[in-house]
């Protein structure tokens, strides 16, 4: 049951792919106002995504982001100068069953270890979109041996969808009290620390700045976001998000090629209650 627009949000939880920016990875003129009308009305403002520090950069000076960054989905969290507040890695054992699963699956796959990025096939799907999009390049390697110990994320990568989502339901199987494994994108299956999802980001947050999660906003459009929409007080799904996202959500808006975050900022957040319109 979709739930009304709480009377007071103290702050968004944006994810940046497919909702702060556009599919191009832009960032329009109308969302960084959207978020500048947020500084102005005191309602605080963060981001989490499934991109590594580094890749988030980018956006902190034209977002005059103040609040802890969730790199890694939550697998890392850092100030806006990158220095790190609090990381949790998997298991060696886990990052290496998880480097196997995928590969049997038939998905390409990366491991981030802190602010560095491993592939062992450079010309890879997505290696160079990665690459243009947190702006700089993988370490191109053999082999993972000795990278494990401390991964704070194993990516599968394949523009075969059904077999990432198929991937996603053997790692979820596989690793239900160990790690958590979701899609960040149809083409990304990420396996993470079990404590680093966007559900335990709303709870970092609520920790940290000490704002109830009642009085929180989440807006995503992948599946990994609706573990976010069940912790936060009020969930935004984008247009461009699947079924099963839009129906865990409380209302929808527009997609990341049309508005669809500055327009959620404001309609639902700035603007009068009128999540049920």
């Amino acid at each position: 049951m979709r739930r009304a627009r709480p009377a007071r949000i103290s702050l968004l939880l944006a994810d940046v792919d497919g909702t702060l920016v556009t599919h191009d990875k832009v960032l329009t003129e109308r969302a960084r106002a959207a978020v500048h009308r947020l500084h102005e009305q005191g309602i605080r403002f963060a981001i989490t995504s499934g991109r590594p520090p580094r890749g988030m950069v980018m956006l902190t000076d034209p977002l005059r982001i103040d609040t802890a960054i969730a790199a890694f989905n939550g697998g890392i969290f850092v100030e806006p100068d990158l220095t790190v507040i609090d990381s949790h890695a998997l298991p060696p054992k886990v990052s290496e069953t998880a480097v196997r699963l995928v590969a049997e699956h038939g998905l390409d796959v990366w491991v981030y270890r802190g602010n560095e990025w491993f592939v062992r096939n450079p010309d890879g799907p997505h290696v160079a979109r990665e690459q243009w999009t947190v702006k700089f390049p993988p370490t191109v390697i053999n082999d993972f041996t000795g990278l494990l110990d401390q991964a704070v994320k194993i990516v599968g990568v394949s523009d075969d969808h059904d077999l990432v989502r198929r991937c996603e339901a053997a790692a979820q199987d596989r690793f239900a009290r160990l790690a958590s494994a979701a899609r960040s994108q149809p083409y990304y299956l990420d396996i993470t620390h079990l404590s680093a999802n966007k559900g335990g980001v709303v709870d970092y947050l609520s920790r940290h700045l000490g704002i109830a999660a009642s009085e929180i906003a989440t807006i995503g459009d992948m599946p990994n976001d609706i573990l976010m929409f069940h912790k936060s007080g009020f969930a935004i799904a984008m247009g461009n998000g699947g079924p099963e996202v839009q129906e865990a959500a409380d209302a929808v808006t527009a997609s990341c090629d049309d508005e669809g975050f500055a327009k959620a900022v404001e309609q639902f957040i700035l603007g009068p209650d009128r999540a049920d319109a």
